[in-house]
């Protein structure tokens, strides 16, 4: 059965929405004998109970029910996130359907999404957050993935789909939450959540963290930091401002992991945790600075507005040395490799969203206009490595014994960036959302985004620069037989401009090459099974064009004949299936291919790299009494391919996961959380055929929170 906090938290959630700001020893409604100072789970705080999330603003920029969104969203909630021991986006998005993570070259979170990889397509409530780096959930309220191509929200990029962050912020409800984690090799994690009123209109939260590990892998450690206090001002009936600052720090060993061997993942004895590199000089780190705010006011004419200001600040510096092709036949060398990467970058932007309903005749009308700036400029600065002892790019050493403390010099060749850039956008859009009647519902909506891009060699001081005036639009319908289900059909575009993902540099031939292109159209049926438990089914087709193939008649020029094409289908579950079991997860079908020749190997037909044609996960949480659950999880992925020459296959695995969880009095509960349950080898990413992840073996972490 729940427990008295669940059954309650469940019950306000279906009898309607709750106040922002209660005050701190309130009854809750149902229930005199549970005030809010023993609550902690996300029910409170949004249209969430358990595992699933009734409704979104992130989709659409109007607070829409998801079932009337014509979209497949997988929501991460707090609890799922906390219940499964989440503390990275790889993590997070292990269980969400269609959503493969990616190696990132071992300093980035970096996504594969209906078969589109992508290291820049991450926001925070909605606003850009593109740098290169690895993301804490210390501070995060949930995770939304978006599928499909999201321009007409998000502007440039999101082809395959876009992952947003919400974050905890200051709403009076009074949480003081002590976080203590330990674990295998090392690991130790303290984290803080503290928020209560300072006045009937001024509210104070702060979010904090510290975590200092080791890992399955050898020579790899990780040390983080982040700070985040947050506060909310209600300047009036009408008006609300919210402002936030973070800081944060990561530094880590870069492990791009263990090379390939005819055709297939390298093994030795133990390359589960077998380094390849030199731990002295493997590094990456960011320090980000990250202020935020945010203005909501309702005009007299009904009209909403939600302004959002963002400074952002990222210092990012990561070092590789790594496996730089395969083992030979014999089994005795492997080449290493090495570079280096700072990419700094500084980002300001501005939102502003109106949303004003009214009537015309038997139409209701939900209708946004809005705009957006930004101004983003930094570095992108790369060296490779020469070896001391050979006085070239590469080292030969033996796989059984792969790590070097050979020094490296790192030189920038006339190859690698040194540029600065800046990125200057502006972009309006305007959408409505039409309803017929309780059966029938239309979306419509376009942006136009103006995107200027330029560059500076540093070593020529030549400027490149390109300018692309983009039209996005999207379209769909939502038809309503009953209340609680839904089928809907989408059609939606994305561009991304040729500086690419990361825009650090524009050469002669990418200024002159037209954007990528993602065309996406989609159908699908959300039902609602109960008030707490929702099924979603999807079938889309999304072709990628303009793609870039290396002009063979002219070096540094390029063809924009390449081309991608993804079929899939996708199933959901999310929710309480009984009072005492919740379920999180779903299947994903994924036929991502190359639809015409890229090089002599990779060539129409291939299976796009890192994408399984199946995928099911699903994480069950079984409360067992009123004092103790049970969470067992399991991930099942058919074979993939490294890259897109097919030439490595990454093979099938299943993982078994489990949670134990135990409240020993009403304000400290303890939870413990064994990965791979039954200590199965398996491959759990890549970067390349010569880059691949060995997965995690039994992995056990343990902790204690506790309310004050």
């Amino acid at each position: 059965m729940k427990t008295t906090s669940e059954a309650c938290i469940v019950g306000l959630l279906l009898a309607g929405p709750v106040l922002a700001a209660p005050a701190r020893a309130q009854p809750v409604p149902g229930n005199e004998s549970v005030t809010l100072d023993q609550l902690s789970v996300e029910g409170l705080r949004g249209n969430t109970v358990g595992y699933l999330t009734k409704r979104s603003s992130t989709a659409t920029k109007t607070d829409t029910p998801l079932i009337d969104t014509p979209q497949s969203v997988t929501i991460v909630t707090q609890q799922q996130i906390r219940d499964q021991g989440f503390q990275s986006i790889n993590e997070a998005i292990r269980y969400v359907p269609g959503v493969i993570p990616h190696q990132g070259e071992g300093n980035r979170d970096d996504v594969v999404i209906r078969g589109q990889r992508s290291n820049a397509d991450f926001f925070v409530n909605g606003i850009r957050d593109d740098v290169q780096y690895y993301r804490d959930l210390y501070n995060t309220q949930r995770i939304e993935v978006l599928k499909g191509p999201n321009a007409m929200i998000f502007g440039r990029g999101g082809g395959g789909g876009v992952i947003n962050r919400v974050l905890k912020e200051a709403d009076g409800v009074p949480i003081r939450e002590v976080l203590v984690q330990g674990g295998e090799y090392w690991n130790k994690r303290v984290a803080i959540d503290a928020g209560d009123r300072v006045s009937d209109s001024v509210f104070f939260r702060l979010n904090g963290v510290f975590e200092d590990t080791a890992t399955y892998r050898d020579f790899v450690d990780i040390r983080r930091y982040g700070v985040n206090p947050t506060m909310t001002f209600l300047l009036g009936p009408a008006t609300t401002l919210k402002l936030s600052y973070e800081y944060f720090h990561d530094d880590r060993t870069t492990d791009r992991g263990i090379p390939s061997q005819f055709g297939r993942p390298y093994r030795n004895r133990d390359n589960v945790s077998t380094f390849f590199g030199n731990p002295d000089l493997n590094r990456a780190r960011v320090d980000a600075n990250i202020a935020t705010a945010v203005l909501d006011h309702q005009f007299e004419s009904g009209v909403q507005m939600h302004g959002q200001l963002r400074f952002a600040d990222y210092q990012k510096f990561y070092q590789n040395i790594f496996p730089g092709g395969a083992v030979n036949a014999a089994g005795n060398r492997v080449n290493l490799s090495a570079y280096n990467n700072e990419t700094d970058r500084t980002n300001y932007f501005s939102q502003n969203d109106f949303t004003y309903k009214f009537e015309t005749g038997p139409l209701r009308h939900t209708l946004l206009g809005g705009f957006e700036l930004g101004y983003q400029q930094g570095l992108s600065y790369r060296q490779d490595g020469f070896f001391d002892t050979t006085g070239t790019q590469t080292l030969v050493v033996n796989p059984l014994a792969p790590v070097s403390r050979v020094g490296v010099t790192f030189r920038n060749l006339a190859s690698g960036a040194n540029s600065l850039y800046d990125l200057g956008l502006a972009a309006a859009y305007a959408q409505d959302q039409i309803e017929v009647n309780e059966h029938l519902q239309f979306i419509g909506g376009l942006r136009y985004d103006h995107f200027d891009f330029s560059s500076r060699d540093r070593r020529t001081n030549v400027t490149v620069g390109r300018v692309d005036d983009l039209l996005s639009p999207r379209a769909g319908v939502v038809v309503k037989p009953f209340a609680n289900l839904a089928f809907y059909g989408s059609y939606s575009v994305s561009y991304l401009p040729s500086a690419g993902d990361q825009f650090s540099a524009l050469t002669p031939g990418t200024a002159i090459a037209q954007p990528e292109k993602f065309e996406n159209a989609e159908i699908g049926v959300k039902y609602d099974v109960t008030p707490a438990f929702q099924l979603t089914g999807a079938l889309y087709n999304l072709d990628r064009t303009n793609q870039r193939l290396a002009d063979p008649n002219r070096p540094g020029f390029f063809l924009l004949s390449g081309r991608t094409n993804t079929q899939g289908a996708e199933i959901g579950a999310n929710g309480y299936v009984t009072d005492w079991w919740q379920i999180a997860g779903g299947y994903a079908f994924t036929d991502a291919r190359i639809a015409s020749d890229v090089s002599t190997t990779i060539v129409r037909g291939n299976t796009v790299g890192l994408v399984p044609f199946n995928t099911f996960t699903l994480w069950n949480k079984f409360d067992v009494t009123e004092r103790f659950s049970v969470g067992v999880g399991f991930i099942n992925q058919t074979h993939t391919f490294a890259s897109s020459d097919d030439t490595v296959r990454l093979p099938s695995f299943s993982r078994f996961d489990l949670g134990l969880f135990y409240k020993l009095s009403e304000t400290v509960r303890a939870q413990v959380n064994i990965e791979n349950l039954f200590d199965r080898r398996y491959i759990a990413t890549a970067d390349g055929n010569n880059n691949i992840t060995p997965g995690a073996p039994r992995l056990i972490r343990v902790q204690l929170i506790a309310l004050f």
